[in-house]
């Protein structure tokens, strides 16, 4: 697939993606919505499944349908060895590292409450501190709520600046000796933002903290090596990466992770059980307590074969030249504000945007009412907007489907959404 859903190899920054060809792949974008060809830019919410995802998981519930682990008939066996193989797959797609270190989850969001639950009751106590930034999806904000309520903890937020970039003039204050852990997104799910995570995990380090990176954002768009960045923890979901929901990942270091109780109890993630007595499993399925989401794994691996097959670094050049050519187009129009960086090379293609007079959530029923799907809303961010004071934005987020062509349409009915809506 790489030889012809690209153009060659990755040369001098530039795309090599053929969105159009990859288009192709993808069943429903060839959808109409009413009479009118789907432009999807709803990639941040979650993203489409290719052919390759789709067949497997259909294939899995026609030949292969069976419980993992401990069966020995050959359903059994088959099921096992593909719920497997995808986790090394994961291990290798985040920079090699090793199986035991990959959790199955349902999602980034489960993936950061088990660190939570798991690490954080035990290891926060009060008058300790959580850090975590202004940007932060709810995900990465309400599981440490609850957990500094529930200790007395101390929660201690990285501010933004004018240019929509966290402020790192007083990290070394803000990281004090008594911080316990730093959490924060690699990239954000409303301002498009880029964390310089490899920065701040060195001076989470070096006061003692462990350093928890949220990467839904930045794993389907980017490589990510998780060794390099020294993330304690990783968590990042499928879905946003071509394969399907209900399956996420959580990434610790093995020394850690063995340092921790489970997350559930149950079947799978016992070694032993008496009436009056448990002992838990090896790494990584002591976390894994019940039935995983098989058919999920199963998916999960042509995804991953579909983006490494394009190439991560193609995929990043041809986001930052998209997502330029919509911040120039989206600047041309008088009335929308971009909210987020202008500066492509420090942000993804999650473009968040206001227009002075049409709010939010009446722009995307007019845009969908033209079939461009985009997201309107708080975008589970409600204390950044707060910050930037605003109720909503919409949000065009772009992904390697995506073309020129596309962004051409949504400025074009944003143009007649004004119109509509301010006789223009």
């Amino acid at each position: 697939m790489g030889d012809v859903k690209t153009k060659g190899h990755h040369s001098a920054g530039k795309t090599l993606l053929n969105p159009e060809m990859i288009k192709a792949d993808f069943p429903i974008l060839s959808r109409r919505i009413g009479d009118r060809p789907l432009v999807y830019l709803d990639n941040a919410a979650t993203t489409h499944k290719p052919e390759s995802v789709i067949s497997a998981m259909d294939e899995y519930y026609r030949k292969m349908n069976s419980n993992v682990h401990r069966g020995l008939h050959t359903l059994a066996e088959e099921s096992t060895a593909a719920f497997e193989w995808t986790r090394k797959k994961i291990a290798a797609f985040i920079g090699g590292v090793e199986t035991e270190e990959i959790i199955y989850t349902r999602n980034a969001t489960e993936a950061i409450n088990l660190v939570a639950y798991s690490w954080g009751r035990k290891n926060i106590r009060k008058g300790d501190r959580i850090v975590l930034t202004e940007m932060e999806h709810h995900a990465n904000l309400v599981p440490w709520i609850a957990l500094a309520k529930e200790t007395g903890a101390e929660l201690k937020y990285i501010p933004i600046d004018d240019n929509y970039r966290l402020d790192l003039n007083n990290i070394d204050k803000i990281i004090s000796d008594n911080t316990r852990l730093v959490s924060i997104t690699h990239m954000s799910n409303v301002l498009g933002t880029i964390n310089p995570v490899e920065e701040i995990g060195q001076t989470a380090h070096s006061k003692g903290a462990l350093f928890l990176v949220d990467g839904a954002q930045s794993v389907p768009h980017m490589p990510v090596d998780v060794k390099a960045i020294d993330a304690d923890f990783y968590a990042f979901s499928a879905h946003k990466m071509l394969g399907p929901t209900g399956i996420g990942v959580l990434y610790g270091k093995e020394s850690i992770l063995n340092e921790m109780e489970p997350f559930i109890y149950g079947g799978e993630m016992i070694s032993e059980v008496r009436y009056d007595f448990a002992d838990w499993n090896d790494l990584p399925w002591k976390f894994e307590g019940g039935t995983p989401n098989i058919a999920g794994a199963v998916g999960f691996s042509p995804a991953l074969d579909y983006l490494s097959d394009l190439g991560m670094d193609n995929i990043r050049n041809h986001e930052i030249e998209l997502t330029a050519y919509t911040i120039a187009k989206l600047s041309d129009l008088k009335s929308i504000k971009i909210i987020g960086p202008h500066d492509t090379c420090m942000r993804g293609g999650a473009i968040s945007f206001i227009d002075k007079d049409i709010h939010p959530h009446d722009l995307a029923t007019f845009l969908d009412s033209r079939g461009i799907a985009v997201r309107a809303g708080h975008h589970c961010a409600q204390p950044l907007m707060k910050r930037l004071g605003l109720t909503a934005t919409a949000r065009a987020s772009i992904y390697i489907y995506n073309t020129p062509e596309d962004i051409d349409k949504l400025v074009k009915t944003l143009r007649e959404a004004r119109r509509y809506f301010c006789n223009e």
